[in-house]
């Protein structure tokens, strides 16, 4: 029988509801969407704060609150994923964390594109919109084939991004992919699907765990899922912009 929890959302995998059953108040949708837009709000609190510092006389000054930023963000996520009953305290912390790092790096790409951040922003909410419509009207369903077939897309994506990485300490670049050429565009082009469609995926485990009664700790943890996505789909966006600026 196919597992109902599966998604490639790390954050928010088949694993995360298991044995999870609601003691007392149970999660809902409602209660998760309100959570994510207090997440959201944590976001843009500190990524105003960065932007600022990188639009300052010294923007060299945004660059440790980005790196402290980084590193804190990626340790709170991992520590969510693997406490989930600390989502209520971890995940806003996650979000102001990731705030930080998306507000010096949308400022980066300002200065070098000019409109391109605000850009961005304004994509990625369309492309949640659009995604939910999909799913809430059945345009897109959450099928057993989709989920295996977004998981495969999203772990070759994770894979390849993890070997740039360990090849960039040996000064081997991938110059086509990386670039402002077709090769560059049609790449991120389809990262970005790719991120757009993990959110069905986050929408349908969201509504699995209300349906199953989840405890009411797991609205923080599927806005955390949710909030995983989103930023990923934004950088990528942001990174699909500037390509097109640049050809």
């Amino acid at each position: 029988m196919a597992n109902p929890f599966r998604t490639a959302n790390p954050a928010l995998d088949e694993k995360a509801f298991q044995g999870q059953i609601a003691a007392g108040e149970a999660m809902t949708v409602q209660g998760t969407v309100n959570k994510t837009g207090l997440l959201l709000l944590c976001v843009v609190a500190t990524s105003a704060w960065t932007w600022g510092l990188s639009h300052s006389p010294n923007p060299e000054d945004a660059v440790p609150w980005m790196m402290g930023g980084l590193v804190g963000g990626l340790i709170t996520a991992f520590v969510t994923i693997f406490k989930k009953t600390w989502a209520p305290f971890t995940a806003p912390l996650y979000a102001l964390l990731e705030g930080l790092v998306l507000g010096g790096i949308s400022a980066i790409f300002e200065k070098s594109y000019p409109g391109v951040a605000f850009q961005a922003i304004g994509l990625t909410f369309g492309v949640l919109f659009v995604m939910l419509l999909a799913y809430k009207t059945g345009v897109i369903r959450a099928t057993q084939g989709f989920k295996l077939g977004v998981i495969a897309a999203t772990g070759g994506i994770a894979v390849f991004y993890l070997a740039e990485m360990a090849l960039s300490f040996f000064h081997i670049q991938v110059p086509a992919v990386n670039g402002s050429g077709w090769i560059g565009i049609a790449f991120s082009l389809f990262v970005v699907v790719i991120a757009a469609l993990n959110l069905v995926l986050d929408f349908d485990m969201i509504e699995t765990g209300a349906r199953n009664n989840a405890p009411k700790y797991m609205e923080w943890y599927g806005a955390f899922g949710l909030m995983v996505t989103l930023i990923w789909l934004y950088l990528e966006i942001l990174r699909l912009l500037a390509k097109s600026r640049r050809r």
